[in-house]
This record gives C-alpha cells, sequence and structure tokens, in this order.
C-alpha cells in the first residue's frame, strides 16, 4: 500500500529538516531580483523542455517583470519517495528556490506527495502536472500544492452536463469506498443539484462498494432491482474487471442499461459496448503542462515583484527557521489567483483547494469493431467539453448520432424501466370520482365505470364500482400509455395532513400511500398541487386549474308590497306628482288667458279646470282624450311637451320595473373572503373547510388569516358532502372549499350560491411516487390532452352538466311573474274602487239638492221671474267669466 510509503515519507521528511543543513550547499544567497525554478522531472527529455520553456518566458515580454530573470533548477528522479525528499533538499532548496515544478508520470503519486511535504515544511508553492489522487486537495496536508490537472472527482461535474445533454435526469451510481470514490459521489450530487439553476440530475441510489472484492454480484443485484438504469460507475481498473463480468453474468450490460464509466475504468476489460467515458485532454502531454505552469509561476512572482521592493529569500538549506512563511503563503495566493486563457492545456485556474479548474474533456463511446472475423473494443470520441473564450464559458459538443449504445443500439435507451401494471389510488369526491357498492366486479358494466374496492384497516376491501371525470382520465392515460391497474378507494377517504415531529414528516391518508415505502404508484384524483405535497410526491402539471372560493345559502328576497314603486326613488315620484299638478293648472291658465276666443260667444269654449287636471292625468297614464283638451295654441304646445315628457317617464318606468320585477336576485350572507365578519368572527356566523385538505393547508401558512384559521379549525368537518349539506341545512354559514366542486354544487341546487372572486389559485394534478418513471410520460401526456381539447370534453360531460338544471325553487327563486310580485297594483285597484264607492254617493247627493232647487224655482211665480232675470244675468257673468256649470262641477 502506497500510505506505508507515506508514513515513512514523513519521518525521512523530518529526519531531513534536522540533518541535511551540515550537507547542503552554503553559497551566498541570490540576488533579490533573481527568480529560481526548481523542477522534478522523471527524464531528461523533459528536463530539457522545462530549461528551454524557462528561456523562452524570459524573453516574451509580458510574463516576466524588468529587470528580473528566472532561472532553472532541476533535477530527474527515478528513485524511492524517500529519495526524493533527500534530493530536494540537497539540490533544490539549497539554491532557494521560489517554487517547484513536479513532472511526473500520473501513477507515481508518491514522488508528488514527498515533494509537497518536504517545500510544504518552508511554504514553497509546489505545481504538480500529473497526479490527480483526491488526497491532493486537501490543504491540511499539502498546503502549499497545486495542479494543472484536475482529481478524478471532478469527472462529475462533466458527467452532470452530460447527462442534461443526453436527457436522463435519474441515475444510480456505483463507487468504491475510498476518498476518490466518495468525493465523486459528494461532487456528483452538488453539481446536480445546483447545475445553473436548471432541472437537475437525481441520484435515485447510491451503492459503495469496497476495493479488491473477488465478487460484486450483491451489489449489482441492489442496482438491478431499481427501475432506473443508467448506472454511474467508479472503480480501479482491477475492481472494474469483476464488476463488467458480473455484470454481463445478470444480463445488465443489454440494450436497457446505459454505462457512464470514469477515466480509469475505460481500459478494463469486458467493459460493455454502449458504454460512455471521459479522458482528459492533454493528460499526457508533459510538456504543455510544464510550460502553462512555469508561466503561472512567472506571473505570479512579477505581481509579487511590483508588490514588494525587498522580497525575502527563500531557504537555503532545510535545516533554517521557518523565517519565509508569511512571503510564502503569499506567494501561493498569487499562482493560484492567475488565469491564463490561452494556455497550452486550455484555460489554466484554480480553484479554493489550488485544483485546476476549466479542464477539457473527450466524450468517448466504446464501440466494437470487426476485422478478419475478429471482434475488439475501441474508444470512439463523440464530443468533447472544451473552453469557449469568445463567452468564456465552458461548452459541450456531443454527436449523439455516432453513439452506439448497449446491445449495439443507434437509439439511446430510456434509461428507466417503466411499471406496465400500476396500483392506483383515488379518493369520492363528486363529480370528479362517484362511487357505488356492488357485490361483485361484474357489475361495473358500463364502460366508463372501473371496479375500485375500498381498502379497510381492518378485514377484506369493500367492492364498489367507480365512475366520474378522473376515471375517465385513467382510462385514458392506460390506454394512451398500455398499462393496466388495479384501482382502489384509499382506505379513510382522506387526501392525507401532513404531521412533523421528531421522525420526520409523515403524512396520513391517501398521500402517505405514495409516500417512501407506500404500496401505490399513482394516485388519480383532485389532487390540489401545493409546495407540502410536492416535496414528498410527484404531482404532474393540472389536469385542471382552480381556485378557492365560498359556498353560501341563498337568502330569498320577499317581493315588496310597493314593488310597482321601486323603479323611481320617493323623491322623483313626489317630483311627478307636482309636476302633474303643476302642468294641469298652466293648461288651464293658458287656455283661459287665450285671446282667442270672445267673451260674446253663447257657447262657452273654454276649458274648465276639471278638465285640465283629465288632461294632464289621460296623457301620463296614457288613458287616451276625446276632449277637453286645450283650444289655444299656447295651451296645445304647452300639451305636446307634456305628452313628450311622460313618454319618456313611461318608457323608463316599464324598463325599470321589468328589471325589478324580473332579475331580483337573492342576498348571499358574505361578499368575499375580505368580508368583515370573516376577518373578524362572531359568534353567530361560522365557516369551515375540510380538516387537512389543501385548503386547509393553505390558511394554515398564511399569517394574515390567523383569526380565520382558528375559528375554522373549530368547525373543520371531515368530507366536503358533510360540509355541502350542513349550509343546505343552514348548520353552517359559510364552506370554503375548492371552485370547481362548489361551482358544481352550486349549478345542481340553486339555494345554493358561490361569492366573491376566487382566490389561492391552483391546479389538480396526478400524484406519483417520488423519481417515478412515470412522471415525466404522464405529465406529458396531461399537456397533450389539454391541447387536443380532451380535458374540456371532460368538463363539459362532468362539470358543466350541460342538459341539466338546478332544482329551482318556483316560491322563492322563479323568473316568472306571480301575484306577490305584483300585488301592489291590485291593492291599487281595490282602492279605487273603494275610493269610487264615497264619491258616487256624494254625487247622488248633489243631483236631489240641485234637482230640489229646481223644483222650488219653478213654484215661485213673479218671484221665480226675478229670479230667473236675475240667474240669467248671473248665468251671462257666470259663463262669460268662468264658464263653469254644475255638470263640469259634478264631472271634477
Amino acid at each position: 500500500m502506497w500510505w506505508v510509503w507515506v508514513v515513512c515519507l514523513m519521518v525521512v521528511c523530518l529526519m531531513v529538516v534536522s540533518e541535511a543543513g551540515s550537507d547542503s550547499a552554503q553559497g551566498s544567497l541570490p540576488p533579490s531580483r533573481r527568480f529560481n525554478i526548481g523542477g522534478v522531472l522523471h527524464d531528461n527529455g523533459t528536463e530539457l523542455h522545462f530549461m528551454n520553456s524557462l528561456k523562452d518566458i524570459n524573453f516574451d515580454g509580458v510574463s516576466v517583470a524588468d529587470q528580473t530573470t528566472l532561472y532553472d533548477v532541476t533535477l530527474v528522479h527515478r528513485g524511492s519517495p524517500i529519495a526524493a525528499a533527500l534530493h530536494v533538499c540537497q539540490n533544490l532548496i539549497s539554491q532557494a528556490v521560489f517554487a517547484v515544478v513536479v513532472a511526473n508520470t500520473p501513477d507515481d503519486s508518491m514522488t508528488t506527495a514527498s515533494v509537497s511535504y518536504t517545500c510544504g515544511f518552508y511554504h514553497i508553492p509546489v505545481i504538480c502536472t500529473h497526479s490527480r489522487d483526491y488526497i491532493f486537495s486537501d490543504k491540511n496536508i499539502h498546503v502549499s500544492l497545486l495542479r494543472t490537472v484536475p482529481p478524478y472527482s471532478h469527472q462529475a461535474d462533466v458527467w452532470v452536463k452530460l447527462l442534461k445533454l443526453l436527457g436522463y435526469r435519474q441515475v444510480l451510481m456505483l463507487h468504491s469506498a475510498d476518498k476518490d470514490g466518495r468525493a465523486l459521489l459528494a461532487r456528483f450530487q452538488s453539481a446536480a443539484r445546483h447545475s445553473d439553476n436548471e432541472k437537475g440530475v437525481k441520484m435515485t441510489t447510491a451503492v459503495e462498494f469496497s476495493p479488491g472484492q473477488e465478487s460484486f454480484v450483491e451489489e449489482l443485484t441492489t442496482i438491478r432491482e431499481d427501475l432506473v438504469k443508467v448506472i454511474l460507475l467508479h472503480a480501479s481498473e482491477e475492481d472494474a474487471e469483476i464488476i463488467f463480468h458480473d455484470a454481463s453474468y445478470l444480463n445488465m450490460t443489454d440494450e436497457n442499461y446505459v454505462w457512464l464509466v470514469t477515466e480509469q475504468t475505460l481500459h478494463a476489460r469486458h467493459v460493455p459496448v454502449g458504454a460512455l467515458g471521459l479522458q482528459l485532454k492533454y493528460a499526457h502531454d508533459y510538456k504543455a503542462h510544464i510550460t502553462d505552469s512555469l508561466r503561472v509561476v512567472a506571473l505570479a512572482l512579477r505581481r509579487l515583484h511590483e508588490a514588494h521592493e525587498v522580497i525575502p529569500e527563500p531557504p537555503v538549506n532545510c535545516n533554517a527557521e521557518d523565517s519565509w512563511d508569511k512571503t510564502g503563503r503569499e506567494l501561493f495566493r498569487l499562482i493560484q489567483e492567475q488565469v491564463v486563457t490561452d494556455g497550452r492545456t486550455g484555460k489554466v485556474a484554480f480553484d479554493e483547494h489550488g485544483d485546476r479548474t476549466h479542464a477539457e474533456y473527450s466524450v468517448v463511446n466504446v464501440q466494437e469493431q470487426r476485422q478478419d472475423h475478429l471482434a475488439f473494443r475501441t474508444l470512439y470520441t463523440i464530443g468533447e467539453l472544451k473552453y469557449d473564450a469568445a463567452n468564456d464559458k465552458m461548452v459541450m459538443q456531443v454527436n449523439q448520432s455516432s453513439i452506439k449504445w448497449s446491445g449495439g443500439l443507434s437509439k439511446a435507451p430510456p434509461g428507466y424501466f417503466l411499471p406496465k401494471h400500476l396500483k392506483v389510488l383515488t379518493i369520492r369526491e363528486t363529480p370528479f370520482v362517484y362511487a357505488a357498492d356492488v357485490e361483485d366486479k361484474t357489475q361495473c358494466s358500463d364502460e366508463d365505470e372501473v371496479f375500485c374496492p375500498m381498502l379497510m384497516e381492518k378485514g377484506e376491501p369493500r367492492p364498489m364500482c367507480c365512475w366520474g371525470f378522473c376515471i375517465d382520465l385513467l382510462l385514458t392515460l392506460a390506454e394512451k400509455n398500455a398499462f393496466t391497474f388495479n384501482l382502489f378507494l384509499a382506505p379513510d377517504g382522506q387526501y392525507g395532513d401532513l404531521i412533523e415531529g421528531p421522525d420526520g414528516r409523515n403524512w396520513t391518508g391517501m398521500i402517505g400511500h405514495l409516500v417512501g415505502d407506500g404500496d401505490a404508484d399513482m394516485a388519480v384524483a383532485p389532487l390540489t398541487i401545493n409546495p407540502q405535497r410536492s416535496q414528498d410526491i410527484h404531482l404532474t402539471k393540472p389536469f385542471k386549474y382552480q381556485g378557492i372560493t365560498i359556498l353560501v345559502k341563498r337568502t330569498p328576497l320577499a317581493p315588496a308590497l310597493v314593488s310597482i314603486l321601486q323603479p323611481f326613488r320617493g323623491s322623483l315620484w313626489l317630483l311627478l306628482m307636482a309636476t302633474v299638478h303643476v302642468i294641469a293648472i298652466l293648461i288651464w291658465l293658458l287656455d283661459r288667458l287665450s285671446p282667442v276666443y270672445s267673451q260674446d260667444e253663447e257657447d262657452c269654449e273654454f276649458m274648465a279646470i276639471s278638465e285640465s287636471f283629465w288632461f294632464s292625468w289621460s296623457v301620463i297614464l296614457n288613458s287616451g282624450l276625446s276632449e277637453g283638451t286645450p283650444r289655444g295654441l299656447s295651451g296645445r304646445v304647452l300639451g305636446i311637451v307634456w305628452s313628450g315628457f311622460t313618454m319618456i317617464m313611461v318608457a323608463s318606468y316599464t324598463a325599470n320595473l321589468a328589471a325589478f320585477l324580473v332579475l331580483d336576485t337573492p342576498e348571499t350572507p358574505i361578499s368575499g373572503i375580505n368580508d368583515p365578519r370573516l376577518r373578524n368572527p362572531v359568534e353567530n356566523f361560522s365557516f369551515a373547510t375540510v380538516r387537512g385538505s389543501a385548503v386547509d393547508m393553505f390558511f394554515r401558512r398564511k399569517s394574515e388569516w390567523a383569526n380565520m384559521y382558528r375559528v375554522m379549525e373549530a368547525h373543520d368537518y371531515r368530507t366536503v358532502d358533510e360540509a355541502v349539506q350542513a349550509v343546505r341545512d343552514g348548520d353552517l354559514q359559510a364552506f370554503i372549499w375548492e371552485s370547481s366542486r362548489l361551482e358544481y354544487e352550486a349549478s345542481m341546487d340553486c339555494t345554493l350560491v358561490t361569492v366573491g372572486d376566487l382566490f389561492g389559485r391552483s391546479g389538480y394534478g396526478i400524484g406519483l411516487k417520488k423519481e417515478s418513471p412515470w412522471s415525466e410520460k404522464i405529465t406529458l401526456d396531461i399537456l397533450d390532452l389539454h391541447e387536443r381539447g380532451y380535458m374540456e370534453d371532460l368538463d363539459k360531460k362532468w362539470i358543466w352538466n350541460e342538459g341539466e338544471s338546478c332544482n329551482y325553487n318556483d316560491k322563492e327563486f322563479s323568473k316568472r311573474l306571480g301575484l306577490k310580485n305584483l300585488e301592489g297594483i291590485f291593492i291599487l285597484v281595490a282602492a279605487g274602487i273603494v275610493s269610487g264607492i264615497p264619491l258616487i254617493v256624494i254625487e247622488l247627493i248633489y243631483h236631489r239638492c240641485k234637482n230640489h232647487l229646481s223644483e222650488r224655482k219653478r213654484k215661485g211665480g213673479s218671484e221665480q221671474t226675478r229670479n230667473n232675470n236675475s240667474s240669467s244675468e248671473v248665468g251671462e257673468i257666470t259663463e262669460g267669466h268662468e264658464c263653469c256649470d254644475y255638470e263640469g262641477l259634478a264631472r271634477l
């Protein structure tokens, strides 16, 4: 094990620190403008390239400050890690190096560790070009190490981009139980969750194994039982050979599976055809990494030189005190902050751990090639992840048409297994799900009826038959996706309430059967979409949109006794009465004063005051006139104007009377959710919802309606049917529930009405288990059914209820007029009849008195003559000036 070497190496490094000083060179300190750069190289070719690159950097005019020069101090190491520590101390530190570049082979991590421990003690920055183990990211151990290659765990970032590009959102992971495997798992989970604020990639299962096992059948069997078939593998080459062998034995390399493997695994034997993997670009280009490393160091030294007039010299022997701590840390930070966008290996930058970022990868596909009846596997490049300098971001490009998937297929597998038989739960909810008791399933004979036994907490299920909006939707989805199902009614008839306690989040009711290890696969019911439910189950896109409203009982209006007076206000009636009489008097005066008529005429042609009043009332009541009209021009003009006025008034009265008599609507006890009787509850006004429902949760989390919720909680009902019946019976004044159901109830019973605007808008969705493979398919199907108008057809069939009407009460809500509506006019007629009786009595008495006076006049003699002459004079005066006779008075 190489960790044994690490322990020995740390002991040797301490010995070197204490003893090697006497053997080191004790030359004079180099000048402040001379920077020595050390190099630990694995062969003479890389050593020569190191020297030449440093010379080029000295003269590029950018990397090195004026009057400063970079010098190389190198050693070629091929020995043990302990020897490497001694050589670094004797050959590099003794020459006062400011930084060290380690360019060893990828499998020689021990040399990198040895140099890092030795230089780290003096805080001399070390840049590694090929070691990719996760341990080098630990800054508690390797305090001054950076590297121009990313650790293996950074492949997780590329995996997430690749999975999203290929459309896979659910994966499994099989990884080794070491630091690299666990680091890969943690980084993948973080990247999948926070990738660009887009829909992430979900890891459903992560299986860990101990490296070096002889069989992995148990771990692979656990994975095979999962519905997800996209497998991410991190293992050494040796373990991967056994894993692929066992996977082939379990038929886990066929066309249903997708394998994504790490770089170490690609070259294992038995790697399945169709597997996808990553290869780091420039991984074996030692010269490119050396050049980029030296450029980064040169730029950091330039900044250090520009920031300080005097730069302390690095230690020159391994026995020196740690006096370069501050400068070494500052130089490490400056190297870490450098960004080279035009590096030979792409964009060179470092993260907070000193690891390379913006590394470029090739995406490869394991394909099978045949030649001379022989088959062999090759790695075929199908894409790449590279740095886009124009947009300053990493871009992935994959030619998906060139991928050969498992089984040699050109079409990508779905990445999951769809179970074809589902257990579906529903709940009785008019008009979405109706249910009736039956003796056996054969009684569900109609094509839109489904046998749906009700699950019982104890005993056998109760046989029932279901139909309705949701049942039609379920049958359509089953036909569309070719799956079968068993439908059951939820045992307690409840949607489910969330109970949060010390043991976590627990759901009751129908939702409880979907959460965790619940026995149901799907819930098809009017299940309101809300944040609490979405945390624990998957809810599809809404199949019906709705809100929350309030159901109340109508308060019928009894027709008023004086309903015929309602079209006009009282002030208008008084003004109209006054106008009638004023017009009558004016017409009489105009006609009386008119000069058109001579006072010497024998016949009385002037209009009597009684005729004027008769004319005014006849015009407004449209009774018709045959006599008693104005004779003068001025009176006739006023009569015409009065006729026009009355025409407008009568038309206005008639229109309003029809509205008041026919369109009277009953009053409602509240106006909506903001009604004071809801916001400030009173004892004699009760309102409620269904306990544990989505509406109950809505009010529970709204702090501004806390008072309302406390009152509602005391009156909440168990089911919607119970609450609606309570409103009918008058036991409940207001029921707050979802608009779809309440509008249906109001359309079926006109004693009920919904009030106020909709609030808390949401929708009904189909519930599935979290990460169900059916989630995306059912959601897409619902959107397709919306576009085709199928959901509107269901609305017409089950909710809008075309062809049926609510049960109107003819006595309270009839639109036809009855005695109650017009009783006032009959009373008016009765008053006219009653008033006519005393008037005829008065007329009779008057005429009897008149006749009696006439008889006395005829018996009179000479006195009668004088009286006649006198009466003749008086008659002439009266006829000339008043034009009034007894017959006119009688008519009045």
